[in-house]
């Protein structure tokens, strides 16, 4: 007896803000990839099927895009980060200019 069968793998590439076609909002969207690969014996052998959607965080709305606005999609993405890992969010860690931030830190006395 020879099992086989298909299994699909979601991967999140990135998350872009776009106007959404379905709401009319100006929303974050999910750029999603998802991947159907044929298996035998539940091990995952080859991708058969490879496709790009995103899908609005507001309403929920998901639309199928081709492979090339996929990738255009995620290099803007990636040059708006300027290489930064977090986006915009480096340097709120660090607590300068933060209220009740003190550069002595907690339990410390002040005097």
């Amino acid at each position: 007896m020879i099992i086989f069968g298909t299994r699909g793998y979601l991967y999140q590439l990135a998350i872009l803000t776009m106007v959404c076609g379905w709401c009319g909002n100006p929303a974050a969207h999910t750029l999603r990839k998802r991947v159907t690969k044929f298996t035998l014996f539940f091990v995952p052998l080859f991708p058969f099927s490879t496709k790009f959607a995103t899908q609005c965080t507001f309403c929920g709305g998901e639309q199928q895009i081709p492979k090339e606005q996929a990738e255009q999609l995620l290099a803007q993405h990636a040059a708006s980060q300027d290489g930064n890992p977090f986006g915009q969010a480096q340097g709120q860690w660090q607590g300068q200019g933060q209220p009740g931030y003190a550069p002595g830190g907690p339990g410390q006395n002040r005097s």
